[in-house]
């Protein structure tokens, strides 16, 4: 029989989705699931970006430009003068969704065999598009105990060699929720200057900012266009997850112009969510601001409730709906598929993220789960309460 690649075979698997056959099977024997492993919001999409699609009169459905309308281009630069990030039309790059924005970042940054530092826990995904573009992921460990905050940039230091290509960044973070502050985006900002390194951010969560903080952009940095790319999504800011929408941002010419390349090979972005995301950006600032509200009260919810379980440490989070819970078993791994095979409780059960998907380093997070709260609070509070009964049958 032929042999599948290399590549193939050390793409990683997806820690949110690969429980997914065990919690199949424990719906056929009648268990309901309370679905804290992915980030799929439960608020609904804006009705204006519904009606765009609904409405349209559009007799053939075509290619739109490789790098995505103009008019929606445009807008989007409107949307980011509103957030005091100052780029034009020719600085964006629609994508199908975040994740080729990422693609494109990287295969238009790195070689096979460069190098990309990240702080982890990470999204999970940056794993596998580094693998499919044959480049090594060298993370720079943040602790649960400091609250995943940046490490000290002496830590970044020891580990560039010449084939750095760039940092990439989370903010606010996908699994912790951390919200990198001004200062710290300011010594990553220095430190890839001096080494002449590319600062990659995903600021897919910008809108979802808690305790009165700010977002603080890396295209908010005097000084660092021709390092910055931001990787931007629609997915959860307007809970359009399906539209499969995102935007490749960079104000270095050169960027851009290979990213093109990139976008060229895959033809266009979908016209008809195209539509329905320009559409969004009509969206009024109410929206954001009742969102906001609701996943601020479901994080105070559930991490007081954690935080009243016995031998769990839970991060806080300060943006994004995850967090990043440390629990007093072994392997979460385990724990998790026990939770859908073996345990429910009158009738109920949760399904988690095991975290060591989300490290690069062997042997981290294996203790610990990503929980995304965008669930009813009620719901929340249901499922921390499943969650304290199953630690003490799983204790014994």
């Amino acid at each position: 029989m032929p042999s599948i690649s290399r590549r193939g075979e050390t793409m990683p698997e997806s820690p949110i989705r690969k429980l997914v056959p065990f919690a199949e099977a424990a719906i056929k024997r009648g268990i309901k699931i309370i679905h804290l492993n992915i980030g799929q919001p439960d608020i609904k999409t804006p009705k204006v970006a519904l009606d765009a699609v609904k409405n349209n009169t559009l007799e053939v459905l075509a290619y739109s430009r490789t790098e995505g309308s103009e008019s929606y281009r445009e807008k989007i630069a409107g949307y980011y003068a509103k957030n005091d990030i100052h780029v034009g039309a020719d600085n964006i790059i629609v994508t199908t969704g975040g994740s080729e924005a990422l693609s494109f970042a990287l295969g238009s940054i790195a070689d096979n065999d460069d190098e990309i530092i990240i702080p982890e826990p990470f999204y999970a995904n940056y794993n596998g598009f580094a693998n499919a573009s044959g480049i090594k992921v060298v993370p720079v460990v943040s602790n649960i105990e400091n609250n995943f905050a940046l490490p000290p940039i002496d830590e970044f230091e020891k580990l560039i060699t010449p084939k750095t290509k760039a940092i990439l960044i989370c903010n606010p973070g996908n699994p912790t929720g951390y919200l990198y502050t001004r200062e710290e985006i300011k010594k990553l900002a220095s430190i890839v200057k001096k080494h002449n390194l590319f600062l990659v951010a995903d600021e897919v969560y910008r809108e979802f900012i808690y305790d009165g903080r700010e977002h603080y952009s890396i295209l908010q940095e005097i000084g660092l266009e021709d390092h910055a790319i931001i990787i931007d999504s629609v997915s959860k800011r307007y809970s359009m997850c399906g539209a499969r929408i995102g935007y490749l941002v960079s104000k270095n010419k050169e960027v851009i112009r290979t990213a093109l390349k990139f976008a060229q090979a895959r033809l266009s972005p979908p016209t008809y969510a195209q539509i329905a995301s320009e559409a969004a950006l009509e969206t009024p600032q109410s929206y954001f601001d009742d969102v906001k509200k609701e996943y601020e009260e479901r994080r105070n919810i559930l991490i007081t409730e954690l935080n009243k379980l016995e031998g769990v440490v839970v991060a806080q989070p300060q943006g994004a709906f995850y967090c990043i819970a440390q629990l007093p078993i072994d392997n979460a791994d385990t724990f998790a598929q026990w939770l859908l095979e073996d345990f429910n409780l009158n009738g109920e059960t949760v399904m988690v993220a095991p975290a060591a998907g989300f490290y690069a380093t062997e042997g981290l997070g294996t203790n610990q789960i990503r929980i995304a709260y965008v669930l009813e609070k009620e719901d929340l509070k249901r499922a921390v309460h499943i969650l304290k009964e199953a630690l003490k049958v799983y204790a014994h």
